[in-house]
């Protein structure tokens, strides 16, 4: 998207937005972002960090529990439900994070830093992740009715060997995580790819969409 588009693009939508949209929300809107559910209400949302069950254990979202990317990611997120919903129609994409201010990455590091969880979270020192650009997306499979999420072996944000994807077989094999949680990551894998997204070696449930240095390069972070 050239940037004169995507700046007319921003204006659009904080011109239409609603007035019961929270500050978080309309920051991310002006900024050009767009909300995947208003994109497509089939798929599901429930952002881990607009509560205090994750690894940091406070909630760091106060006022943010809509899913938000760049409109590119949300363009292969959508394909990715397509995809999905074509092959399986009992079941949808489930978000839980998507696009991230930089302050929040912040509040995670230093959460983790000097910890052997450190490496699973992105420094905003040098530059954050694909979150912080909403070209990423934390991310599971759940049934489409329901929004119940189906067994991955571990839950989102789960920092140890469990969540990595290259020993998955072994994982199986020590009864570490089941048969059934196995596929169920591959089927989201295999979509997720299709549609264009990278999944993360440490992490099953994170997708990004371009490199770092693509990021960095070509996209501003979010403050």
């Amino acid at each position: 998207m050239l940037r004169h588009e995507f700046l007319f693009l921003a204006l659009l939508l904080s011109l239409t937005l609603p007035a019961q949209t929270s500050p978080t929300a309309q920051q991310m809107a002006r900024l050009g972002f767009v909300d995947v559910r208003q994109q497509d209400s089939t798929i599901h949302v429930s952002l881990m960090y607009s509560r205090p069950d994750n690894f940091t254990g406070r909630t760091l979202y106060a006022d943010l529990r809509e899913a938000y990317l760049h409109p590119k990611a949300a363009r292969a997120l959508l394909r990715a439900q397509q995809l999905l919903r074509a092959r399986r129609p009992d079941l949808a994409l489930k978000v839980f994070d998507a696009a991230r201010p930089m302050h929040i990455q912040q509040a995670m590091w230093n959460t983790v830093k000097g910890t052997p969880q450190q490496d699973y979270v992105s420094n905003p020192r040098n530059g954050g992740g694909l979150h912080n650009y909403g070209l990423a997306v934390d991310i599971s499979l759940c049934d489409a009715q329901t929004g119940d999420t189906l067994d991955m072996g571990t839950v989102v944000d789960h920092l140890g060997p469990e969540a990595h994807t290259d020993r998955e077989e072994a994982l199986v094999r020590q009864g570490t995580i089941s048969a059934q949680a196995l596929a169920n990551r591959l089927l989201l894998r295999d979509v997720m790819r299709q549609a264009g997204f990278t999944p993360l070696r440490t992490e099953w449930w994170h997708f990004n969409l371009v490199s770092r240095a693509e990021a960095r390069a070509h996209y501003k972070p979010i403050p």
